[in-house]
């Protein structure tokens, strides 16, 4: 059964997200080969928010006044805005650099859940979001730390992406706490799947049609679309609600050791410095969510009450 209140489920959607998400850079790779990066971020929302219309309807209800600012705050903040800053920086640096700088969303949200939402990490917390990011930054530059310097303005882009996956681990955490994952990604998407919808169709297409990478590019997006929006913000939503938004956000840590398995598989050489990255990253992704949450004064992102409501939808 799936039950995120249990340890061992939260591992195993942490690494199914950071399995879907770290492909989601070369997905958008593939498709800005034939839409431009209006386009491709467009596709990605607006097709979303039709996969999920059903869903939409049967839980509209729960959208009101209480909770409306909130749910618009996460979905702008964490879906609409990096969709289009993602898809622009990527046309100016690397997918392996996004990953990289990706990896911040976790120290985002730290630092917006302190300034912001009142919270109190625990001193292993600290500890880990500093470590894990050390063994990103491992990982994606495999001992060449040269390559850091290479970095161009585009990259500020996907600074500003993650200090708004930030925002929106935390407005999750603190203030849809009655909502669950699935309810809090569907609404998302109805006040953000229209106005992408909008921007798409007041594009030119016919660029993209006549190109040779039409087909292959649409169906990158479509799968970005379908696993990277839908699906694992089903998980991180839910994830969020039984762990913390350290913890889930710490998911980014680990997307560029699938990245690497990605290469292997494509005959790629790994070397020891991005071996030890990978126990630095784990060690550091345990050290985050290593103490169970204490319920005191309802401060701190692991100190409010769990909810029950996400493991009771996935068990009916």
């Amino acid at each position: 059964m799936f039950d995120l209140s249990k340890k061992l489920w939260q591992w195993i959607s942490m690494l199914f997200l950071a399995l879907v998400w770290g492909s989601s850079f070369i997905l958008m790779k593939k498709g800005l080969m034939a839409f431009t990066f209006i386009q491709l971020a467009a596709i990605r929302v607006f097709f979303a928010f039709i996969i999920l219309l059903p869903v939409i309807i049967r839980h509209i209800k729960k959208l009101n006044r209480s909770n409306y600012k909130n749910l618009l705050l996460v979905s702008y903040a964490g879906i609409f805005f990096p969709a289009f800053l993602f898809a622009l920086a990527q046309t100016h640096i690397t997918s392996a650099l996004s990953g990289m700088l990706n990896s911040l969303s976790t120290f985002f949200a730290l630092i917006v859940g302190i300034i912001f939402y009142r919270n109190k990490p625990l001193k292993n917390q600290y500890f880990g979001v500093f470590i894990g990011f050390l063994g990103a930054i491992a990982l994606i530059t495999g001992g060449d730390f040269s390559s850091l310097f290479g970095v161009n303005a585009y990259a500020l882009f996907v600074i500003v992406a993650t200090i708004g996956y930030g925002i929106n681990a935390n407005e999750v955490r603190f203030r849809l706490s009655e909502m669950n994952g699935i309810q809090i990604t569907s609404l998302s998407f109805l006040l953000v799947g229209p106005p992408a919808g909008i921007i798409l169709f007041t594009t030119d297409l016919s660029a993209a049609w006549h190109s040779e990478w039409f087909w292959q590019s649409l169906f990158a997006v479509l799968t970005l679309s379908a696993l990277g929006s839908v699906v694992s913000l089903f998980v991180f939503n839910n994830l969020i609600h039984h762990t913390s938004a350290l913890f889930a956000t710490s998911v980014t840590y680990i997307i560029p050791i699938f990245a690497i398995l990605w290469g292997i598989f494509d005959g790629e050489v790994v070397n020891i410095i991005q071996i030890l990255g990978i126990i630095v990253v784990l060690l550091g992704v345990y050290l985050v969510n290593r103490k169970k949450p204490k319920v005191l004064n309802g401060y701190g992102i692991d100190l409010l009450p769990k909810s029950n409501s996400v493991t009771k939808e996935f068990k009916q």
